[in-house]
């Protein structure tokens, strides 16, 4: 039998950076964070295993703290991600069946993927014309991307890879170890806005109902406040760490695309569930800027707060990076996702 694993590395490998943390498990309720580490990838390199490997290796020598094994979360615009009702099949039995007959059951042809599957909590039965169904979660990254990452990770000295996720499944996973009783008995709604897109997820009771990617990010958002006010992206930054009222109003026109996306998911959920959403969880790297949720909280009319992944942890870092880490904890989400579900074996 495996030994339960008590230190992981969680490490987010999106396209423009590297995030990490190292997480301990002391006792089924105590965790520590004892480092963490963000770096930002040189997007003007070819991406190569190489370049990835060079990458982890000066994030993990920057993050410093040791651990026998690596939970990556991985950022890929090919990567697969789906939930399809069928009847109740063993997950490798329906893993075969995706890989041999995906444009049947995804509509898209897999065979170059690495597919993998879950069976999904239900709160009620999946009817269909065919009967009772059960609802799984697809996931699956293109082979050679799998076979990049694992060459990286070698020529990089990680530690070996455990498990390998995608971020967004990351993100709900660590909301449920952030946020138990919220996870548990009420319905929520998680936006990530990362740099090229976000994730929309929408849950109930433990169950995941509704994930989709919206093609806006933060770079889209930044060159689109460049473009209507005319100025540089320092000075934009400024103005909306600052609430400039002008940057405001150009902001909430930035975010009308993003925000009738999150309506209409709601709307989704609302309309096939006796359930309300009365607030949105946001994660990533502008879930710090208080503008940003509050023009997300006006145009939605409920309240878009930002989370903490590691609300429920000892922090423990160094003493010479703990300002950094209040400063950047709330882009650590995927890492942390990554790390505890490598705890729970």
């Amino acid at each position: 039998m495996a030994k339960t694993l008590t230190t992981v590395i969680g490490l987010d490998i999106g396209r423009y950076a590297l995030k990490s943390v190292v997480m301990q498990k002391k006792s089924a309720d105590r965790f520590i964070v004892t480092n963490f580490a963000s770096h930002v990838i040189d997007d003007t390199a070819e991406q190569t295993p190489g370049e990835l490997g060079r990458n982890i290796k000066a994030l993990l020598k920057q993050m410093g703290g040791r651990a026998k094994a690596c939970v990556a979360a991985v950022s890929h615009p090919d990567a697969l991600l789906r939930l399809i009702d069928q009847p109740e099949t063993p997950t490798d039995v329906l893993r075969n069946a995706l890989k041999l007959n995906g444009i049947t059951l995804l509509n898209q042809d897999t065979k170059s993927y690495v597919l993998d599957c879950d069976l999904i909590h239900t709160n009620a039965p999946v009817e269909s014309s065919q009967g009772p169904q059960k609802r799984y979660l697809v996931a699956g990254l293109p082979r050679t991307h799998i076979h990049e990452i694992g060459t990286a990770f070698h020529e990089g000295g990680a530690p070996p890879i455990a498990a390998l996720q995608l971020a967004p499944v990351a993100i709900f996973n660590a909301f449920e170890f952030a946020q138990e009783e919220v996870f548990n008995e009420h319905p929520f709604f998680l936006l990530d806005i990362g740099h090229n897109s976000a994730t929309v997820m929408v849950g109930a009771k433990r169950e995941l109902v509704l994930i989709r990617n919206v093609e806006f990010g933060g770079k889209a958002l930044i060159e689109t406040l460049c473009g209507l006010s005319g100025e540089g992206r320092y000075t934009v930054i400024q103005a909306l760490a600052h609430e400039d009222e002008l940057m405001v109003e150009n902001a909430r026109m930035a975010l009308v695309a993003l925000t009738r996306e999150i309506g209409s998911s709601i709307g989704f959920f609302e309309g096939r569930r006796e359930e309300t959403i009365r607030q949105v969880w946001v994660s990533g790297g502008l879930a710090k800027s208080k503008t940003i949720l509050r023009v997300l909280s006006e145009e939605l009319h409920m309240p878009c707060v930002a989370w903490n992944a590691t609300e429920r942890c000892e922090i423990n870092v160094p003493v010479a990076k703990r300002t950094l880490f209040t400063e950047e904890m709330l882009d650590l989400s995927v890492a942390c996702g990554a790390a505890t579900e490598a705890f729970k074996g």
